[in-house]
């Protein structure tokens, strides 16, 4: 994960030591010898894989200031796989769980942000794992993990540590990724599947699933159960047993995921360039968008504001989306961009505009 907000992480001591005579003195910081590193590697798995899991996100980061990341609700489960120092969990999604240190996490789906620390340092490799795909992978549905983290160990037993010691071993970011792959494939021969239907997924869910990812979440609950010949009722507990959260809240999940992407992707693209006119000549009209065509914002360039960013994510009106991003992220969103970016060297990272097309 990228680090966050600027802000020192909660839960440190100010360094004040037992009562001694004479003037009090000031521990000296010992500064870190090694270089600052900012390093991020994004690769999509093997083929086989891609039905199960989305992406791998490698990322090394070294020299930054302490730092407080929001790890924000979205369409995937995450399993991160730490490589040179555990990861500090601040705060979980369920607030009744303490927070601790992980070398390995997996997490389920969530409606509320976790808060992860560091100390200037932090690396790992991040899994972003399809919910349909739990059962296949992990042997068990992805409601079962929904608002909580975990050891990975718990669920993958020992093979999960001796990943990471052959993750370990790998040379460099596609030795690693490789070591990977060998390894979720190795987990989906004990759980084989039909990627179009894992085992144990109703159809009814799977199809809902799927629907509310190429809507971005724009459909209701009611018009999915009408389609799927259940009742919304029977749906929704369905659904939730399955994926981990309602149909109507893994909606809220899908619209503010791609929301906080494409505004991540305006915010970091260079501004448009676009030449005047000739004398007399009238500007070119835009392209008008196909039948049927969901348009598309111009993220390629800094014009994409918040208004309309509501109106391309189907939220009523920009207070509609700030209130969401205050509800999921739990802060406005100018104020996420500016705490996110203020410690990611390379804030690419921070964009997730293109998971829709890889999420089903």
């Amino acid at each position: 994960m990228s680090a966050g907000s600027g802000s020192a992480p909660a839960g440190k001591s100010s360094g004040a030591g037992s009562p001694r005579t004479g003037p009090a003195t000031t521990p000296a910081v010992t500064p870190d010898p090694r270089p600052a590193v900012d390093e991020h590697r994004r690769r999509l798995p093997a083929g086989p894989l891609r039905p199960y899991v989305a992406w791998y996100t490698g990322y090394r980061q070294r020299g930054l200031a302490p730092a407080v990341h929001r790890g924000l609700p979205s369409p995937f489960l995450t399993l991160i796989i730490t490589l040179d120092e555990p990861l500090s969990m601040l705060a979980h999604p369920d607030p009744g769980q303490r927070p601790g240190e992980f070398v390995t996490l997996l997490g389920g789906l969530h409606s509320t942000p976790a808060l992860i620390t560091h100390d200037g340092a932090q690396s790992g490799i991040q899994v972003a794992l399809r919910p349909l795909g739990s059962r296949a992978l992990l042997g068990l549905p992805a409601g079962e993990l929904a608002d909580i983290d975990v050891p990975a160990e718990s669920v993958l037993g020992v093979a999960c540590a001796k990943a990471r010691e052959r993750i370990l071993a790998a040379p460099g970011w596609d030795g690693q990724f490789a070591v990977l792959d060998e390894v979720l494939l190795g987990l989906l021969g004990l759980h084989p599947a039909d990627p179009g239907l894992p085992p144990g997924v109703a159809p009814e869910v799977g199809w809902a699933w799927r629907q509310l990812l190429r809507s971005g979440g724009a459909l209701r609950v009611s018009d999915l159960a009408g389609q799927t010949g259940w009742s919304a009722r029977h749906l929704t507990s369905r659904f939730r047993a399955e994926v981990g959260l309602t149909p109507k809240a893994a909606a809220r999940v899908i619209r503010f995921s791609r929301a906080r992407g494409l505004l991540a992707q305006a915010a970091t693209a260079p501004p448009k360039l676009t030449a005047p006119p000739k004398p007399g000549e009238a500007p070119k009209p835009s392209e008008p968008s196909k039948p049927g065509e969901r348009k598309r914002p111009a993220a390629a360039g800094r014009d994409l504001g918040l208004a309309d960013l509501a109106v391309e994510c189907g939220y009523f009106d920009q207070a509609h989306l700030a209130r969401e991003f205050r509800s999921l992220a739990g802060l406005p969103p100018s104020r996420w961009l500016a705490e996110e970016f203020r410690n990611v060297q390379d804030p690419r990272w921070l964009s997730e505009a293109t998971w829709v097309e890889q999420a089903w």
